[in-house]
């Protein structure tokens, strides 16, 4: 069976463009442009000449710059429009012009209050139009998905009989579903008696979030050329992602046996990382394909599988894509061979004593911070492989403190085997609890410290990130530095504190 291209019509920059806030000036708009040549876009809609200045001058700018890519233009059924998208794409290597015309009763009856055989007449009329300035043009029965059969064969024969090459079927307001526009597109293939001069497409919205679904549905009917845009955006709840449904047919070879498309899909992220820094509309981390957490593994199981075999949990090779490989997040539900291949990539090795009390500590981490990152686990290490050989430790910690109270802290802490306790009332809350400390090592350990330096500093990022805090203390005439992490600053302040009173200790 020999192989058959499914072409790829990008209109990020027309439909896409349309998504309310996503607006591009000309110059971003030619930066995506090279992009989607890039990618290997078969045909790049440009614009909509007619519908404003600096849009026929998008679409005239890329016409001049782009020479792979068919380069099309949106025209209404209207004599000027087709003439904008003309005059627009004109300096193009390759051009398209793209007329469209409602064709569903509810467009005839609320919009065009106008009778089928007019609807007809005009759609004739532009086509013809249309042809006689370009030897590629497409057209598009607007609503198709909600036009009744009949006249949708109707119009698209005519249309054909006038010299256009593509049908494309658009499901304008996300209506249908992969069943029934299977059989739309069978309809058409059976019941236009030239459709075998032209290509059938597809234009599907996705505000039942089926778009994609409908366009490989359609394409399984037969359409071979699909309309799409770069992460999904466009109109309303969007269009068919280009990602999705270029990624479906190259991983489902079993389904698209004899299909492919053109694109260079190791392009595919950083196109999408593109479009969302110039439209401003952040990616979804749950988004398929491109979305941060599409190759990103946190389950115990699910990192267990990968690490014996990616494929057990990943359809898709995320280098095929232009990410550079899976990621085992470290988290909550992380298990204990995703914890020691992390460690063993950053050089650390432990005894099995030692990988217990840090995979616990690890776990009671995992319960503070949705992630947990390397300078965590390094910070993590430390802790616990000092901890052992410390004289004192804390054991926890209360404070109370708020803008018309004065901070008080209660601080517990193990010395040689015993639990001691003190409160004290501070400036702030870690003078409170450093007073506290003192008011120990006073009373039970018989010495006096003075505190010389305190910094804190983040160690990861977020919201949920550890503070590191590093402290410098003296007592008598020696001096010693200490550091403590914590997601909570207070308990990393008192650790930091204890540390170097235990260099002093010992």
């Amino acid at each position: 069976m020999s192989l058959e291209k499914v072409i790829i019509l990008d209109t990020t920059l027309r439909d896409g463009e349309q998504a309310p806030g996503a607006s591009l000036t000309s110059e971003q708009k030619l930066e995506v442009a090279y992009q989607l040549e890039k990618l290997g876009v078969d045909i790049i809609e440009a614009g909509f000449p007619i519908s404003s200045p600096d849009d026929f001058k998008g679409v005239n700018l890329i016409a001049a710059n782009i020479k792979n890519s068919v380069v099309c233009g949106l025209a209404r059924c209207l004599k000027e429009d087709i003439e904008a998208v003309y005059k627009a794409t004109k300096p193009a290597k390759h051009s398209l012009i793209h007329i469209f015309l409602a064709t569903s009763k509810i467009h005839l009856k609320y919009k065009f209050k106008k009778a089928e055989e007019e609807i007809l007449r005009l759609a004739k009329k532009a086509a013809r139009l249309a042809c006689n300035l370009s030897d590629d043009v497409e057209f598009s029965p607007e609503d198709a998905t909600r036009t009744e059969p009949d006249f949708l064969y109707r119009i698209i024969e005519t249309v054909i009989k006038e010299g256009v090459k593509t049908v494309n079927i658009p499901d304008t307001v996300g209506y249908t579903y992969p069943q029934e526009i299977f059989s739309l597109i069978s309809g058409i293939l059976n019941n236009v008696p030239n459709i075998n001069k032209a290509i059938i497409a597809t234009h599907c919205h996705d505000d039942l979030g089926l778009a994609a679904a409908n366009s490989l549905s359609a394409v399984l009917a037969g359409a071979r050329q699909v309309h799409c845009t770069i992460n999904g955006i466009g109109e309303r709840a969007g269009n068919a992602s280009l990602e999705e449904v270029v990624m479906a047919i190259k991983t489902r070879k079993d389904a698209f046996k004899n299909l492919y498309t053109g694109i260079n899909t190791k392009n595919i992220f950083c196109t999408s990382r593109l479009v969302s820094t110039l439209t401003g509309f952040v990616v979804p981390p749950n988004k398929a394909v491109v979305g941060a957490n599409a190759f990103r593994h946190e389950s115990g199981i699910h990192q267990d599988a990968i690490l014996k075999k990616r494929t057990t949990y990943e359809i898709m090779n995320p280098k095929d894509v232009g990410v550079g490989k899976s990621l085992l997040v470290l988290g909550k539900h992380s298990g204990r061979h995703a914890l020691l291949k992390r460690l063993k990539d950053l050089g650390v090795v432990l005894d099995e004593q030692k990988t217990r009390m840090v995979f616990k500590k690890f776990k009671e981490l995992g319960d503070k911070k949705k992630e947990i990152f390397d300078d965590d686990l390094i910070a993590l290490v430390e802790e616990e492989t000092r901890k052992k050989k410390r004289s004192i430790e804390l054991v926890s910690i209360k404070v109370t403190t708020g803008t018309d109270i004065i901070p008080e802290a209660s601080v517990k802490v193990k010395y040689k085997n015993e639990q001691c306790e003190a409160k004290s009332n501070g400036d702030g809350p870690v003078d409170a609890c450093y007073k506290a400390v003192d008011k120990i090592m006073n009373k039970v350990i018989g010495k006096r410290v003075k505190l010389l330096s305190y910094k804190l500093d983040a160690i990861t990022k977020g919201k949920d990130a550890q503070g590191l805090v590093r402290v410098e203390i003296k007592s008598a005439k020696k001096s010693v530095s200490g550091k403590g992490s914590s997601t909570d600053i207070l308990e990393a302040s008192t650790r930091a504190y204890l540390d170097a009173i235990d260099k002093i200790l010992s």
